[in-house]
């Protein structure tokens, strides 16, 4: 008779009730592929009792799953199959490819996001992004609405963390109006403010489960933060970015740069067209750009209508304001 015992498992750095399943669909379908074994769970800890040999046979199953869980922030009935069948994990990393064929250039891939969303640089300029962050600790990346500047910084910092480069990402955005009154928005300060950070927390969405999301917030892992929330702070083992910095003057970008502290990476994005400060000579931005131009360790990534990854007309609307001069 075969030796039995129990083992628990700490299911750490997931969304449990993510992997487990809907009504626990997931760990339903484990449980079929090992019926001589007893599966219980309570939050985070999973108990496995039975013989020995088939604990430690599920638990190198479920160490694959796990894996690919962390990789791509989602399974399915399909990739828990070929797990527990003894396929093997490059085998199913197979799969994941025949389904989505942009996964074959896997060098332009930042990060993998919710339901194996695939986070990737999609235009020349974005990639040039992504190579100049890893020999520069200050980039700043201009260009046109839609070009994927903010998105591509957010995902840079999501795989910094995850990768345990730093222990924090700082989004940061001026809270200056564009046409509206602040003063007249419904609601305390906050609920003021959080119209304006609202494409940050879109993008951290596609990219973080949202149970974990919200507890990096609560936890202060993930911060988001109007500019003047800034000012006094020195920001180490950090991630951090100014979203919307043509909305800036020289001062205010000072005062931000100048909170950079140990293992800190900055990356400040913006629109020098979509100024809406009261005159448009106040912007800060590419002032600041041409006085440190030519520093090492600071980068500058120039996108243009090229690198327009929103809709089709968006490409177009751009280039016709462009050629009238219009901004």
């Amino acid at each position: 008779m075969a030796d039995s015992g129990t083992k628990q498992i700490l299911l750490k750095d997931i969304d449990t009730r993510d992997f487990y399943g809907v009504k626990n669909g997931n760990i339903n379908r484990i449980r079929e592929k090992f019926p001589l074994l007893k599966i219980t769970m309570r939050g985070e800890r999973l108990t496995i009792a039975g013989a020995d040999k088939e604990i430690f046979r599920f638990e190198e199953r479920l160490s694959e799953l796990v894996d690919y869980y962390k990789r791509y922030g989602h399974i399915s009935p399909q990739v828990i199959d070929q797990v527990f069948d003894a396929v093997s994990l490059n085998t199913i990393k197979g799969i994941v490819k025949e389904q989505n064929e942009e996964i074959a250039d896997d060098k332009d891939v930042i990060v993998y996001g919710n339901s194996g969303n695939i986070i990737r640089a999609r235009t020349p300029n974005q990639r040039k992004m992504v190579s100049l962050y890893k020999d520069n600790d200050l980039i700043f990346a201009i260009g046109p609405a839609g070009s994927g500047k903010t998105y591509t910084a957010i995902a840079l910092a999501v795989r910094a963390l995850k990768n345990k480069e730093v222990k924090r990402i700082i989004l940061t955005r001026p809270a200056v109006e564009a046409g509206e009154k602040l003063g007249f928005l419904p609601g305390d300060m906050k609920e003021k403010l959080d119209p304006y950070l609202q494409p940050l927390y879109d993008a951290l969405h596609d990219m973080m489960p949202q149970k974990k999301l919200i507890q990096c917030i609560e936890e202060g892992v993930v911060q988001i933060a109007p500019l003047a929330y800034m000012r006094g702070r020195t920001l180490d083992n950090a991630f951090v970015i100014l979203d919307e910095a043509q909305n800036t003057t020289v001062s205010q970008l000072k005062m931000f740069l100048t909170r950079m502290g140990n293992n800190a990476k900055f990356i400040v994005t913006g629109d020098a067209t979509q100024v809406d400060l009261p005159r448009t000579a106040d912007s800060g931005l590419l002032h600041t750009v041409e006085l440190l131009k030519g520093i090492k360790g600071i980068a500058i990534v120039e996108m243009d209508s090229k690198d327009i990854v929103r809709h089709a007309l968006v490409k177009h609307i751009v280039g016709a304001f462009e050629r009238r001069n219009i901004y």
